[in-house]
């Protein structure tokens, strides 16, 4: 039987780690190797290598020479394939019917240890990075965001985009690209988990014998996040679209804060889901945006909180001070004891509902251990949640929404001098 926390750490030579969780009612397994490596720690000359390496891996190995070989591996059982990175993560995972769990391991391991980089297959991946790039830049309601982390990490990696710049990812050479991956790609810095029908010992056994990762330390560290911000500012992308598309916000809290929870329901109170105060504000009353909501974004040693909007540009302004009121309002009032419960059920509810997948419930684990070096499980974390305060959120949105506002927008605007104004800055 699993232990009281539903899951198993298994320690393997080497520093790497897997964590299992059976879900013995479930058809399926899943498999998420996820390294402690992503775009926070790449020079600004090879800015982007860590995703496109995440790119090029399902690109062919020995056994499966070509992505397409890969593909079918996967696919020709039913299963699902699928990688992605982040400023500290990047995850390569697979979902399969529980009795394929052996090749979903086979091939994970294979593409993360035995990736061929073939020449041709690295100028081709280039050129689709590249375009990605140029799809981003063109879709403003995505773009905003980042235009608003350069301004929230001016001059340093966590500003930059994951993908890297048309530069430096037009520089990257294959030797940079094997540089890097042995440098970070090695056991010490994996963790792996594996959710479903599964046998937590036997599953071990078979990731230990499939990874051919290299022991020992891994090299490299990022820059620590740059102090925060001594005054607001606002970064203008003038731009002729039918939206002003506006992201607002602050520096806030790390992943390792034990404030965050508090900081997760008060981003649940202000801007997540249709009965949220930014949505019948900005939405329901006031008419002025389609899509408005808020979020949160955590580093180890640092974070924001954000409020994005798309609205019509001649009522930019009214709705950049409505959203400043709703945050200066959550860090003045204590929320209604009604309203935090609700947003205390919306917060669990939507915890328990996102873990039913085997995916969700292996990536949702190796993510807490890589990351903090600890895990809670959905109990621990629900009983955190139910024992904080109206008190306790006042306190936290105060400490967040304190910081120095910091605006970005993409629209038609010959200057951002309104908008300054709107922000004190």
């Amino acid at each position: 039987m699993p232990p009281a926390t539903g899951h198993f750490l298994h320690d393997l030579p080497g520093g790497a780690r897997v964590l299992t969780a059976p879900m013995p009612d479930r058809m399926s397994a899943s498999v998420v190797l996820m390294f402690g490596v992503g775009s926070r720690f790449e020079p600004d000359a090879i800015g982007g290598i860590s995703h496109f390496i995440e790119h090029l891996l399902f690109k062919g190995t020995r056994r499966w020479p070509t992505a397409k070989d890969i593909a079918e591996a996967i696919e020709g059982v039913g299963g699902v394939m699928n990688a992605s990175t982040d400023k500290e993560v990047t995850v390569y995972w697979a979902r399969v019917p529980m009795d394929r769990l052996q090749l979903a391991i086979d091939v994970l391991c294979d593409i993360v240890t035995d990736s061929q980089l073939a020449p041709n297959d690295i100028d081709r991946e280039r050129m689709v990075i590249l375009e990605e790039i140029k799809m981003y830049q063109d879709q403003p309601q995505d773009y905003v965001h980042s235009i608003f982390e350069e301004a929230m990490w001016p001059r340093h990696p966590l500003g930059r985009d994951i993908v890297g710049t048309a530069e430096s990812v037009s520089s990257v050479t294959r030797d940079d690209l094997v540089d890097y991956l042995r440098e970070h790609y090695r056991r010490s810095r994996l963790v792996v988990g594996v959710s479903g029908g599964i046998d937590p010992d036997r599953t071990a056994d078979m990731i230990d014998r499939g990874l051919g990762l290299a022991g020992g330390p891994a090299e490299g560290a990022y820059d620590a996040a740059p102090d925060g911000h001594r005054a607001p500012e606002v970064v203008l992308l003038e731009k002729k679209t039918e939206q002003a598309h506006i992201c607002l916000g602050s520096r806030a809290l790390s992943y390792m804060d034990p404030d965050r929870y508090a900081l997760d329901l008060v981003n649940t109170v202000l801007g997540e889901g249709m009965s949220s105060r930014l949505f019948l504000e900005i939405r329901e009353q006031r008419g002025l945006a389609y899509d408005v909501h808020s979020y949160s974004s955590k580093h180890r040693d640092s974070g924001y909180f954000a409020v994005y909007m798309g609205v019509d540009p001649k009522k930019a302004e009214e709705a950049v001070a409505a959203a400043l009121e709703e945050l200066r309002r959550i860090a003045e009032q204590e929320v209604p004891e009604s309203e935090l419960t609700k947003a205390k059920e919306f917060t669990k509810g939507r915890l328990r509902l996102g873990l039913e997948s085997t995916n969700a419930m292996a990536s949702w684990l190796a993510q807490q251990l890589l990351l903090t070096g600890t895990i809670r499980t959905v109990d621990e974390v629900i009983a955190i949640i139910d024992g904080l305060t109206a008190a306790d959120l006042r306190r936290v949105a105060a400490r967040v929404m304190g910081a120095p506002t910091q605006l970005a927008v993409i629209g038609p605007f010959p200057s951002a001098e309104p908008f300054r104004k709107a922000i004190g800055a």
